[in-house]
């Protein structure tokens, strides 16, 4: 075949140097290429983003596949000319490149098609700018919405500075995407798609900043490395319980249910899905989508690559690829350095003299790929870009090809030339790991892995629980204030565990056990505690047995009420909950969870006051005018969220949005039942003294399809509860849950850097006996009784 590549840069050599490795093509040309391309194949002044000029090009040469590079000719719909004159091209259609040009439509298919990524505002001026810095917090997370070539991404903890990076990017005609930060490495994955069939390639890490050591500013990328070694062993557990890969978890949780979506919507995606992931303590969450072959890591990726890449590239323009296309790779690594101009990434100094890529590429294992050059009018090569040349080098081990790639970078110069060099540094040292997130909290079915080898198992290996972590010094200290033979993640007798969550851990029945076999879990609350997303150390002696008995009386209730749970039993005993967490744990049914969060108002504060404050309403309720922080409401008011998973933050939606998710009867439902048992509580805690003032519910569909109250229900955790003799409104309320704890971490005395992105510190004692007291005291009124502790 006869390949025509579309670009001028280094992404677009590497193709080129891939495409002459394949048996299959006879030629490669460029346009408009560098002159590193041109020194291989013949190149063509052609505008890269000229969609008549490659279309035509494209005929007259007689090419049989037309690949283009670059993200700016995409945007312009070169593709779309090219397709339209015939030929088969490898890239997505204008409208497909959306999703690389404009941020906010990449967000509005994520969230359509339900792919894991950070909360984002999109914000048009000034004002909701500087209210989304302030929803997310530091670090701030800045996003030109159109292409800026890998550098509109401002990322820090000033806040001035990222406000004035979004008005730089207004008063330039644009607007901007604020997001929250996402903890964790950043990995990149090409996707190959055909427009339905999916082929990744080897994942890979960038560098973005200009710097050693992550300083400085964004660029498009100073170098990168392949295969990731520290993420073989990641895994995450599906709904079903299959555990899958990395790669695994990226096709199948964020690219496929994206191609899914652009061809629901007539747009369907032809090209290669670039993913930029972060691999957070929650999982793979999406950081942003391009749509071509990113820049510098196509360099190593490419390199590793043994799969012809000519008919690879053909069979996905044409729809070809198949369901299960398998790809052959070098073995060992390929790491590239990029050698940068002077000045970049502000204004690269052009037409420097470029000495040492010959000696360079007689390294073994070496090559340099150009991607700024030029050759000047006495026929030397000169300096033409900001990221000048990458020298990529392969070899058995990471280290050798580091070592390699930086013996190339020490044979080239030119005055002024810069280039990092601690590129895979860290993953050589061994410093990078990542572990597999705990499944999900939630008493959901779905989200338990099957017994090894059990009904529903395919194999061992697949439907193995990840393994439990090994208890922290948390939960050492957890163990030694509760005085229980116990520490949160270690097995029970009968029992696997499974999961862990943040006050919360899962076991499912063990083989030959008593429960082996049955549809439940053992459910057990420890004594951690939470604040601003972060465990705090260390626990509150004796919560999850206060917590765990407060909502088993609560459920005892409702119950005579006629309102379900999905307790099974607490009661100790070789056929119940085992004797090292009586008291607090619960074995529950698994139930199909409904995917909201039920929430009642009864009173005016937390997210409900600052909607109120904003707009007169909350979840779209109009509310009376007047209304203060701690105002009792006229009526007790229903307001859904979203059920976002641990670490994440939920929304509050409107009663319409949920029927819309949900089904108008099951929404319905959902606020008959939640206003019922709202009105049930307040009674008996008014006549405890004490207010209700909001709580969360959670509930989950039996087998008949009847609502089934979940989780925890009506303790300190899930619900606002104030004393009533101190009730005031027009300000924050006394309340019975981690108010104490709250308070000291954001007082001078905790001299705890919030926004630094710092751990909080160790709690002190006094701190950890009067929120203990709190949650006693809350027991003791509501129930009447003493917990058993």
């Amino acid at each position: 075949m006869k390949v025509l590549v579309v670009g001028p840069g280094g992404r677009e050599h590497a193709i080129i140097r891939a495409l002459r490795r394949d048996p299959a093509v006879q030629a490669v040309e460029a346009a408009p290429g560098n002159a590193g391309i041109a020194r291989q194949v013949t190149c063509h002044d052609a505008a890269a983003d000229d969609g008549s000029a490659i279309a035509a090009l494209a005929v007259d040469g007689r090419f049989d596949l037309v690949v283009i590079g670059p993200e700016a000719p995409l945007a312009a719909g070169v593709a779309d000319a090219v397709r339209e004159a015939g030929i088969p091209v490898f890239g997505p259609s204008q409208q497909a490149a959306q999703l690389e040009a404009s941020k906010a439509f990449a967000k509005e298919v994520m969230a359509a098609a339900g792919v894991p990524t950070a909360q984002a505002v999109h914000a048009a001026d000034p004002t909701a700018a500087a209210d989304a810095l302030d929803r997310f917090g530091a670090p701030y997370v800045v996003k030109d919405d159109g292409l800026a070539a890998g550098k509109g991404v401002v990322v820090t903890e000033d806040r001035s500075a990222a406000l004035a990076h979004a008005e730089s990017c207004f008063a330039a005609g644009g607007t901007v995407v604020i997001e929250e930060f996402l903890d964790g490495p950043e990995v990149s994955l090409f996707v190959l798609c055909d427009g339905q069939n999916l082929v990744p390639l080897s994942p890979a890490q960038d560098f973005k900043r200009i710097f050693d050591q992550d300083q400085g500013p964004n660029t498009g990328g100073m170098g990168a490395y392949t295969p990731l070694d520290w993420l073989e062993n990641y895994t995450e557990t599906d709904d079903d319980g299959a555990v899958r890969d990395f790669t695994s978890v990226v096709v199948e949780k964020v690219a496929r249910p994206t191609v899914q979506e652009m061809a629901a919507r007539g747009t369907p995606f032809v090209g290669v899905l670039y993913c930029g992931l972060a691999v957070t303590s929650r999982g793979v969450r999406v950081v942003e989508f391009n749509v071509r072959f990113g820049d510098p890591e196509t360099q190593a990726v490419l390199e590793r690559l043994e799969t012809g890449l000519g008919r690879l590239l053909l069979d996905a323009a044409c729809g070809r690829l198949g369901e299960d296309r398998q790809l052959q790779w070098r073995p060992g690594s390929a790491v590239d350095v990029v050698l940068a101009a002077e000045n970049y990434p502000d204004s690269p100094r052009k037409g420097d003299v470029i000495t040492g890529v010959e000696d360079a590429e007689q390294l073994d294992g070496v090559a340099v790929l150009h991607a700024g050059t030029a050759v000047n009018d006495d026929g030397a090569l000169v300096t033409s870009g900001g990221r000048v040349v990458a020298v990529v080098a392969t070899g058995e081990s990471l280290q050798e090809a580091v070592q390699r790639a930086y013996a190339g970078a020490d044979r080239i110069s030119w005055p002024g030339m810069q280039y990092r060099t601690d590129i895979a540094a860290k993953a050589v040292r061994g410093e990078i790991s990542v572990t597999s997130p705990s499944n999900s909290v939630q008493t959901a079915t779905s989200s338990i892995p099957a017994q090894t080898g059990g009904p529903g198992a395919p194999n061992a290996s697949a439907a193995a629980p990840s393994p439990a972590p090994a208890p922290s010094a948390a939960a050492a200290a957890e163990r030694s204030a509760a005085g229980a033979d116990w520490a949160p993640g270690q097995q029970l007798p009968g029992w696997q565990h499974v999961a862990s969550g943040k006050v919360r851990e899962l076991y499912q029945p063990a083989p030959g056990s008593a429960w082996a076999g049955q549809d439940v879990l053992l459910m057990v609350a420890t004594d951690r505690i939470s604040a601003y997303d972060h465990v705090l150390t260390p626990g509150i002696p004796g919560k999850g047995a206060i917590l765990t008995q407060l909502s088993l009386w609560w459920f005892q209730q409702l119950d005579a009420e006629g309102i379900g749970h999905h307790v099974v039993t607490s009661e100790p005993g070789p056929d119940g909950v085992p004797q090292q967490v009586a008291g607090r744990a619960l074995i529950v049914r698994r139930m199909t969870m409904v995917p909201a969060e039920a929430i009642v108002r009864g009173y005016l504060t937390g997210s409900g006051l600052l909607e109120y404050q904003k707009h007169g309403t909350v979840t779209g309720i109009s509310l009376p005018e007047g209304l203060q922080d701690g105002s009792q409401l006229p009526e007790p008011i229903f307001t859904p969220s979203t059920k976002a998973e641990q670490g994440d933050h939920d929304e509050n939606i409107t009663f319409h949005a949920l029927a819309e998710q949900n089904g108008a009867d099951l929404a319905r439902r959902l606020r008959e039942t939640s206003l019922r048992i709202y009105r049930l509580a307040e009674e008996r805690t008014r006549e405890a003294g004490i207010l209700l003032a909001d709580t969360k519910f959670e509930f989950g569909l039996d087998d008949d399809g009847e609502l089934v109250l979940a989780d925890e229900v009506l303790t300190p955790d899930s619900s606002r509860f104030w004393p009533a003799e101190a009730w005031q409104p027009g300000g924050p309320q006394p309340s019975f849950d981690k108010q104490f704890v709250r308070n000291w971490l954001t007082s001078p005395d905790s001299r705890w850097d919030r926004a630094g992105g710092q751990e909080p510190p160790a709690l002190p004692e006094h701190i950890v006996r009067a929120t203990r007291e709190r949650y006693v005291d809350a027991f003791r009124r509501i129930t009447g009784a003493e917990p058993s502790l």
